[in-house]
């Protein structure tokens, strides 16, 4: 059973001011990748980018979820970044983003990143526990609220 802590790591949620573009932020994610698996910070963030060339990844209601495969990537990795100012990311609603859930596959992750996307995509669309996410700047508890909301559904 697949869950939102063992794809996110407490190192791999941020709060950020001064995001204003995709690139910044795609960017950032890199970062957070390369500081929890050591990632290739240029790779992750043309990733990313690729990706949201082909659509943007802004779900609606201030939520973007960008998501890549990479080579480098040895299984599913979630990065979250709660942004202090919402910016333009492009969304079916057209809102302004803050809080996005990126996702980073293995090439060959098939069904597994589709599990993994489909979790977070049903976790982000919880009203209550995206005001909560808005309501704090701590990454521990911002990561707290991200994966025990999950046991509770489970339970």
């Amino acid at each position: 059973m697949m869950d939102l802590a063992t794809i996110l790591r407490p190192e791999a949620v941020k709060a950020l001011h001064g995001v204003t573009s995709k690139k910044r932020l795609f960017h950032e994610l890199a970062e957070v990748g390369s500081t929890v698996g050591g990632l290739n910070v240029t790779d992750v963030s043309a990733a990313l980018q690729e990706r949201e060339n082909l659509g943007p990844t802004g779900v609606g209601h201030g939520i973007a979820l960008p998501h890549a495969r990479l080579p480098s990537v040895d299984s599913v990795m979630g990065l979250f970044i709660r942004l202090e100012k919402p910016m333009d990311f492009g969304s079916v609603d057209r809102q302004p983003v803050d809080l996005v859930f990126a996702l980073l596959a293995p090439e060959d992750a098939g069904v597994e990143h589709l599990k993994a996307l489909a979790l977070v995509s049903r976790t982000m669309r919880d009203s209550s526990l995206c005001a909560k996410l808005r309501a704090n700047a701590d990454p521990a508890t911002l990561h707290t609220i991200l994966t025990e909301t999950q046991n509770v559904q489970a339970a």
